[in-house]
């Protein structure tokens, strides 16, 4: 029992670094490319908020993916554990 609660300790901390870099990965590409945009045009900071919106849109999708993917995984499991919890009675 303790090895499986070491590995979902380990799981949450993996999705925590992947959600981490989801989310700041965008934002600082994307805000480098409307700061990069908005000197040579000359129209600053209508690039950087837009590619903050961008940035955003873009981590919430990420972020939406992979919670419906950890999501499903843990009902199989359950179900999986269900199933055998039924055939052992």
């Amino acid at each position: 029992m303790e090895e499986k609660q070491k590995s979902n300790w380990w799981q949450a901390l993996s999705l925590l670094g992947q959600l981490g870099y989801v989310i700041a990965i965008p934002l600082v590409l994307l805000a480098l490319l409307g700061r990069f945009l908005d000197k040579q045009y000359n129209s600053s900071p209508w690039f950087l908020i837009a590619a903050m919106f961008l940035s955003l849109a873009i981590s919430t999708t990420w972020v939406y993916r992979k919670t419906m993917q950890i999501m499903g995984e843990a009902t199989k499991e359950d179900k999986e554990k269900n199933e055998r919890e039924k055939k052992s009675l």
